[in-house]
């Protein structure tokens, strides 16, 4: 039953992270094969053959619940089912060693207290949920980003660009889109404007110019303005992207 569940809740958060939109009925059909492995604790068989007919099963649970469209469907299936299966082993593990260990230095004792099988079941949908979440989050995230070439008085600078549907700047003189990167990426201007900055709690002036050319995820970007600010303030992200452009290159 134990298994059951468990099995069960893995074939379920493959669904919804792939959005396979599987029928319950098949799930619990996917979660029943899964669990006939504990009958395999009565055979007389190698540590070997039991994790090769542990990867036989978990590839005809993948193709019970989902079926067979194709080879990278499937295999997709199967990832994420050991991917998700290890996350939630790997926390509970380190939950149950956490509770029933602590040490002096480098030598770990014993407590004698395990966290209790039914509080491990509770506790599973929370991880789960929480991995998902995360999943979600860092899907969207990533899909902002964009790699960004900007050729400048014949120097090459590369950086990370994030997309900000809020950028609405544009150059007010070539009405032309702007992407705002951070001055301390020129070394030297020698011609350049400047353009208004509204932001919620004040409005400045920015200085703007224009560049060779611009690259987006290996496509030039023609008529792109590059505006400079002191700083951005993103981890990670060089370049604050215009959606007017994006818009273009897809």
């Amino acid at each position: 039953m134990i298994n059951f569940l468990f099995d069960f809740l893995i074939l379920l958060s493959v669904s919804l992270a792939l959005r396979r939109n599987i029928k319950l009925k098949k799930i619990i059909i996917g979660s029943v094969i899964g669990s006939l492995t504990t009958f395999l604790l009565f055979l007389n068989i190698t540590s070997f053959e039991l994790f090769i007919f542990k990867i036989i099963v978990s590839i005809l649970m993948c193709l019970i619940t989902f079926g067979y469209k194709n080879y990278l469907y499937t295999l997709k299936n199967i990832i994420f089912l050991y991917f998700i299966s290890m996350v939630l082993g790997g926390t509970l593990y380190y939950l149950n060693i956490e509770f029933s260990y602590f040490h002096e230095g480098l030598v770990f004792y014993h407590k004698g207290i395990s966290i209790n099988i039914f509080a491990l079941i509770l506790l599973s949908p929370v991880i789960i949920y929480i991995y998902l979440h995360q999943l979600k989050d860092l899907k969207i995230n990533y899909s902002q980003y964009y790699r960004v070439d900007i050729v400048y008085e014949n120097k090459l600078i590369k950086l990370n660009g994030f997309l900000d549907t809020g950028n609405k700047l544009v150059d007010p003189i070539s009405k032309k889109p702007v992407i705002v990167i951070e001055e301390n990426n020129i070394k030297s201007l020698k011609k350049y404007t400047f353009i208004p900055l509204s932001t919620i709690n004040d409005t400045s002036v920015i200085k703007c110019i224009k560049p060779d050319c611009v690259y987006i995820n290996n496509i030039r970007c023609h008529n792109v303005r590059v505006g400079l600010v002191k700083k951005i303030g993103m981890e990670g992200v060089g370049c604050i992207l215009n959606p007017t452009i994006i818009g273009e290159i897809c």
